[in-house]
């Protein structure tokens, strides 16, 4: 049995039709498999407008596509349904609209332009007005893990004191501290981005599919065979070697 999986896309709408074809190639060989996609698909990057409709109407098509929920779309909900609303998960000193968040792009997507440099309740207004309402219902009715075979997928990684039935959503879309750095097993080999690396890396725990798409680097499209990972690439398939696991 495989699984397809697919890292932070943050708007990078070229990269993700890339990584799909990747896919694809490997399926007509091997077979169809779901993929899944583990979040962040807004902010930062140019089009996460279209990013976000190309998965809604491909999973409405029959696609056998699962899109978590990562905490960038956690925060675009958020501020559509209420501006003055703040993610626990956001530092003190950032907003929504915060340069180092990347919100003013993805609402530059739908058509609302200088969100960063205007008074907020008139960017509320027209982000209220310019985002679909397919694509809000879209965005809240993720889901924020899934499991198959011996991979639990979620967008941050979870809370080791928790099983993994237990788990909380504030832990899969943001945790860092109190994951990365274990090294012992999880009840699953646990798939997750969030933490922006230089590539797909695999530390015996867990794999860490944030290859920086949102920093100019790659989107990673992994494919997973038990506890062993694939990179996808224009040549094939590229094993992933398991680290003896350590500290992230």
């Amino acid at each position: 049995m495989h699984t397809y999986a697919i890292g932070d896309i943050h708007g990078q709408i070229d990269l993700l039709r890339g990584a799909h074809d990747l896919i694809a190639r490997d399926m007509a060989e091997h077979g169809a498999a779901p993929v899944v996609h583990v979040g962040d698909l807004v902010d930062r990057g140019p089009d996460s407008a279209g990013v976000i409709e190309l998965l809604r109407t491909g999973i409405a098509a029959g696609r056998d596509w699962i899109v978590l929920k990562g905490n960038h779309d956690r925060m675009l909900s958020g501020f559509l349904d209420d501006p003055a609303w703040r993610d626990p998960g956001l530092k003190v000193e950032h907003s929504y609209l915060h340069p180092r968040i990347g919100g003013a792009t993805t609402l530059a997507s739908y058509g609302v332009l200088n969100a960063a440099d205007r008074p907020v309740a008139k960017v509320h207004a027209e982000a209220v007005a310019a985002v679909p309402q397919a694509h809000r219902d879209f965005l809240a009715s993720r889901p924020v893990s899934f499991r198959r075979g011996e991979c639990f997928f979620c967008h941050a990684g979870i809370r080791p004191s928790a099983a993994l039935s237990a788990q909380n959503e504030q832990d899969l879309c943001w945790i860092r501290r109190g994951f990365l750095e274990v090294t012992e097993p999880f009840e699953a080999l646990i798939v997750h981005g969030h933490t922006a690396i230089d590539h797909a890396t695999h530390y015996g725990n867990r794999i860490n599919l944030d290859s920086s798409a949102a920093y100019g680097g790659p989107l990673s499209a992994v494919v997973l065979e038990g506890r062993q990972a694939f990179l996808l690439t224009p040549a094939g398939r590229k094993p992933i070697p398991a680290d003896t696991p350590r500290a992230g």
